[in-house]
């Protein structure tokens, strides 16, 4: 699955050499979608069992995309997931040791046909008259800030894979906060904070070692919350994530669970893997190494 409006279109200069990378060693089918609705249903609908595997060309909005459709089928017809990161925000390609734009790398991986079992979230909650609803997530899924952050990021990707990064900065600033109750594992938080954010993987954004603990196949979901601070301290602590530091001040507070839920405050909007999907309250859970992963 190739998204060409990926990095705001410039990944679909990639599209032909990508493309014949892959044929070096496959029969490759490329299948294009502009959005990640469109990629979800294109493979959710798709034939699998020719195939030996699906790689997900883009973001991370592709590659959540890619995921959900993957999990409208039986497990025993999901294929193994490759990544190729051309996209603005490469969150989960890092745990790859990918970067972004990383392309040929990350070919030579699904090449080599290692397969790796890989933790997957699942995300549960109530849409009203249209009743229970769930999707899956390989990064991350936050509400409050990187909600916010998310919004502005989409005005400025023109700028490029600084986008997050300044738009984050921006939001923080404004030191937005919501009275947040959170249970992991039957712990009870309650915090006026500027976010939640339950992690997969280590990166957000590209970017921000958010979770420096965080594994992605070690059945566990890792939570960061950030109280309320001053604008202050606030500018002392933004610098700190791009290194993972920042879980170190008092006004972090991290947990590490399988099971979580977001109760307070209701209809808060969520955020996984670089797309706007779902409101509090939420179920969220750690599928344990539920997926087969090029790697």
């Amino acid at each position: 699955m190739f998204n060409p409006n990926a990095s705001v279109g410039r990944a679909a200069a990639a599209l032909p050499r990508v493309r014949a990378a892959l044929a070096r060693f496959a029969t490759v089918e490329v299948l294009q979608a502009p959005d990640a609705e469109t990629a979800q249903a294109r493979i959710a609908e798709a034939d699998l069992g020719p195939f030996d595997g699906i790689v997900a060309a883009g973001g991370d909005g592709t590659l959540f995309a890619v995921l959900n459709g993957l999990y409208a089928h039986a497990e025993s017809a999901r294929v193994p997931l490759g990544v190729v990161p051309v996209g603005t925000g490469n969150a989960f390609a890092r745990e790859l040791e990918l970067m972004p734009g990383d392309w040929s790398r990350a070919v030579d991986i699904v090449q080599a046909g290692r397969v790796r079992q890989v933790d997957v979230g699942r995300v549960e909650w109530s849409s009203g008259m249209a009743g229970t609803r769930a999707y899956h997530f390989l990064n991350i899924v936050g509400a409050g800030l990187p909600v916010d952050a998310m919004r502005t990021a989409e005005r400025l990707k023109f700028v490029g894979r600084s986008a997050y990064s300044l738009a984050a900065l921006w939001q923080a600033m404004q030191l937005r906060t919501h009275p947040l109750r959170v249970e992991a594992d039957g712990e009870l938080l309650e915090e006026e904070a500027l976010f939640v954010e339950v992690s997969n993987t280590r990166y957000t954004g590209t970017s921000f070692l958010m979770a420096p603990a965080a594994r992605f196949d070690d059945g566990l979901l890792d939570l960061t919350l950030v109280r309320r601070l001053s604008r202050r301290r606030l500018l002392r602590l933004f610098p700190t994530i791009y290194h993972g530091r920042h879980v170190a001040h008092p006004e972090v507070l991290t947990r590490r669970a399988r099971h979580l839920r977001i109760t307070m405050p209701e209809g808060l909007e969520l955020a996984p893997d670089g797309e706007f999907r779902g409101r509090t309250p939420a179920t969220i859970d750690c599928l344990e190494r539920a997926l087969a992963l090029f790697g």
